[in-house]
């Protein structure tokens, strides 16, 4: 597995993307709503991999309280696999337990799948497939 992204929950994406692509020098390579998980999402250039900066777009949605009244907040680290149907099936069987059963639709038509923190030390993980 590799990196794909690091997400990080904004309460300003503009102020956010201020300092990720004009102090620190990052490039926008996606921006767009995933209406279903009530976000906006922008992905900067990290090497090779993304900093994806998330939005709520709502406040009472749970990524904003997950925020809490932090001005940004960590929210997971996701790993690039090449069958993400085949990870779920073996981590399952290994005793992993899975916030998603079924691989679903993410950001730029990516298959994603969340592990349960209670599984992976209290850190909330993605498991991502480039479609």
């Amino acid at each position: 597995m590799k990196i794909d992204h690091i997400a990080i929950v904004v309460k300003d994406l503009d102020q956010a993307l201020d300092l990720y692509t004009k102090t620190l020098g990052f490039r926008i390579v996606y921006r767009e709503t995933i209406a279903d998980q009530s976000v906006e999402a922008v992905g900067l250039e990290a090497g090779d991999s993304i900093i994806e900066l998330l939005r709520p777009l709502a406040e009472d949605s749970p990524i904003a309280k997950f925020r809490g009244d932090a001005a940004t907040k960590l929210h997971h680290t996701a790993y690039r696999v090449d069958d993400l149907q085949g990870e779920l099936q073996k981590l399952k069987d290994r005793g992993v337990r899975l916030i998603d059963e079924a691989p679903r639709k993410g950001a730029h038509g990516n298959l994603i799948a969340f592990l349960h923190p209670e599984s992976t030390g209290g850190v909330l993980i993605e498991l991502c497939q480039k479609r």
